[in-house]
């Protein structure tokens, strides 16, 4: 099976990929982790890509594309996958279509998990990460004991750049004017299955595991 997942920042995209990936025995393929996994090496193209992520803009569709075709080459791809993070927009996906028609393959399906904004501005505001260890807690349902402390390892809590409320405005505007066009992409070549991602996590995986397998069977 190949899914791509789109939805707005704080959807839970990063979650439900975890599980969908481990239900299906298909690769997860994060574009934040390979990011990251560039700037905790220092590379030239991780500390480019934290000046946009930290912002809230977009990173940059040359670097993204290099990134993301080199992946879907790698062996563990050839069963299916599960694409998180990418396309970002109309292009993007323009190019996935791309590297998938040489592979001789395309996507079976995408994935919309559709979040109010206001839930998503409460979702993300209110977390919080350890400089230690780098769990993520919430303000609000997933508080430590201790303020600012990680229950964890006892290393300070604090708010990443991406995740004051102002930058989190800023990043659903950019969702809207630039991610958000490709869902109508996808509803054109009648791929696009939309489902709701408030509630439980196990109530949205179950949701989304039956909307892909009713959408495979035809």
């Amino acid at each position: 099976m190949r899914i791509v997942l789109v939805g707005p920042p704080g959807a839970g995209k990063g979650t439900q990929a975890q599980f969908l990936s481990e239900h299906f025995a298909i690769a997860h393929i994060a574009t934040g982790d390979i990011f990251r996994a560039n700037l905790r090496a220092g590379t030239s193209l991780g500390l480019e890509a934290k000046k946009y992520m930290d912002s809230g803009e977009l990173v940059p569709d040359a670097v993204t594309n290099a990134m993301v075709a080199d992946r879907l080459a790698q062996p563990d791809v050839v069963n299916g996958f599960l694409l998180d993070g990418f396309p970002r927009n109309v292009n993007q996906a323009e190019v996935l279509d791309a590297i998938l028609s040489q592979a001789g393959t395309q996507l079976d399906a995408a994935l919309e998990l559709s979040v109010d904004p206001d839930e998503i501005i409460r979702r993300l505001a209110g977390r919080r990460t350890c400089r230690n260890c780098g769990r993520a807690w919430h303000v609000g349902f997933d508080a430590p004991a201790v303020p600012e402390k990680c229950d964890d390892c006892g290393g300070e809590l604090y708010q990443r750049d991406d995740d004051n409320e102002e930058t989190v405005r800023r990043r659903l505007e950019v969702y809207a004017e630039q991610t958000a066009p490709i869902i109508g992409y996808y509803r054109h070549q009648g791929l696009l299955i939309s489902i709701s991602a408030m509630g439980e996590i196990s109530e949205i995986t179950n949701r989304a595991v039956s909307a892909l397998r009713a959408a495979v069977a035809h």
